[in-house]
């Protein structure tokens, strides 16, 4: 990690990052509001997995959330990407490699609800056997959003995994 550290803080688009006084605090601003996104969106889905909210059925609810979702994850990795070149003494730690290998299963869980809800729409909403395995996976997903989120923000968890 030392030598990838050394050659991103070289690159001159890092150099360039660091220069604009105000670019790393933008992208910053950028980068958690796209994970309010995601978390906001998976939140919305499970209040109706959940029977916290009604409305239109969990189909017309996930066709509606999904969007953002993905916008969100597509916007917070981009600005990950360009704030990990920008400063990457900061970005790569113990808590980079924790953070990136719970995003994979976090997003692994994610397809494979939005798979999972694509091939049986309509037994979503109408059989408790498959609400149960909805609220299982939607709880799934965010969790590991969330363990994303505060594996992005926790510096502190390099102390507990040191790689």
């Amino acid at each position: 990690m030392r030598e990838l550290t050394i050659w991103l803080n070289s690159l001159p688009l890092s150099v360039a990052i660091r220069r604009a006084h105000w670019s790393i605090p933008l992208l910053q601003t950028i980068h958690i509001l796209t994970i309010g996104m995601v978390l906001s969106s998976v939140i919305m889905i499970a209040l109706r997995i959940w029977g916290a909210a009604g409305g239109p059925t969990l189909a017309e609810r996930t066709r509606r959330f999904m969007p953002w979702l993905w916008a969100g994850i597509a916007l917070s990795t981009v600005t990950g990407v360009v704030l990990l070149i920008g400063e990457p003494r900061r970005s790569l730690n113990g808590a980079f490699q924790v953070k990136m290998a719970i995003m994979a299963v976090a997003l692994i869980v994610t397809i494979a609800f939005e798979v999972a809800l694509r091939r049986h729409k309509i037994a979503w909403d109408g059989m408790p056997g498959a609400r149960a395995r909805a609220g299982f996976y939607i709880a799934s997903t965010l969790v590991l959003w969330m363990a994303v989120t505060i594996a992005g923000r926790g510096r502190w968890i390099a102390n507990f995994f040191p790689i």
